[in-house]
């Protein structure tokens, strides 16, 4: 049985990061971090005022969170696992304003896709628990009615820790009872309790997250058998196995990501912001079907 309330109880320190973070020391540890970060007592010298603004890059970072330094070190043992690349001149955008390796990088060997032929697919890896991944959806709300009708939007749950796969069997059974709008109700409650420092829709075991998200999906006009029918389901099964293997094979150590027809990988760090990242899908669209 997996014990999931500590990682609820911590979420909103965590972020959005593979590694789960340990649990918190009975008394907080000093480090020059904090020490920077709190005010000066007495007669000691006040440190460096911060600067007043972010820069861009500092803004696009604080939109973007990364899966901690520890993974990058992990050892891969399955060969299919993503590489990146250096494109050839011939497959990068223009030159100008995107560059390969900075803005974006190629994917390489290119992934297929599940979309129908002619369809260009963009996908977004993305964690319900996540405040970035919440910050970015109203672009990407905006971004779906306008978008070309060659390009079909998919999205995949990423799928790291305990509290990451639990949200994913909700996102996926909300998805397989065809209940779109849950979705978003679902990604709004979680938000809201996780800024409350609340469990977000998760229990302290695999029965009583069940139970949390069935209350929740009854709450939300579905019923209790439908729901633990679908939770239960092959179809769920399936699409968790799915996005287990999307996770580990584009290496997704942050979410957002942005995945565009298997050959480009993308985020918001890279693209210098969350509109800057709605911008370079477009250009990595557009390039692809003028292919």
């Amino acid at each position: 049985m997996i014990r999931l309330l500590p990682l609820a109880a911590l979420l909103a320190m965590a972020g959005c990061a593979r590694q789960a973070p340990a649990p918190p020391p009975s008394a907080p540890a000093t480090t020059p971090e904090t020490q920077a970060a709190a005010p000066p007592q007495g007669n000691a010298p006040a440190s460096t005022p911060a600067p007043a603004t972010q820069s861009e890059t500092e803004q696009a970072k604080a939109s973007q969170e990364s899966a901690g330094a520890a993974t990058e070190h992990q050892a891969h043992s399955d060969a299919s696992l993503e590489k990146i690349a250096t494109l050839p001149p011939g497959a990068q955008l223009p030159a100008g304003r995107w560059k390969p390796g900075v803005n974006y990088d190629p994917v390489v060997p290119a992934q297929p896709t599940n979309v129908a032929p002619g369809k260009i697919e963009v996908m977004e890896v993305f964690w319900l628990g996540c405040p970035h991944c919440y910050d970015l959806e109203p672009l990407i709300k905006a971004w779906l009615k306008t978008k070309p009708a060659y390009v079909e939007f998919v999205r995949v749950h990423v799928m790291w820790q305990p509290v990451h796969r639990a949200h994913a069997k909700l996102y996926y059974t909300l998805e397989s009872l065809g209940r779109p709008e849950l979705f978003e109700k679902a990604f709004e409650t979680i938000h809201q309790l996780g800024q409350r420092g609340e469990p977000m829709l998760i229990g302290s075991s695999d029965e009583e997250t069940f139970k949390v998200q069935q209350r929740f999906a009854v709450q939300n006009g579905v019923s209790a058998a439908d729901f633990a029918k679908a939770y239960n389901s092959f179809t769920v099964n399936t699409q968790l196995q799915r996005a287990e293997e999307l996770t580990q094979r584009y290496r997704v150590q942050g979410v957002p990501f942005i995945a565009v027809n298997g050959k480009y990988a993308t985020d918001v760090v890279k693209a210098g912001g969350e509109a800057k990242l709605i911008d370079l899908i477009n250009d990595l669209v557009a390039a692809e079907h003028s292919h």
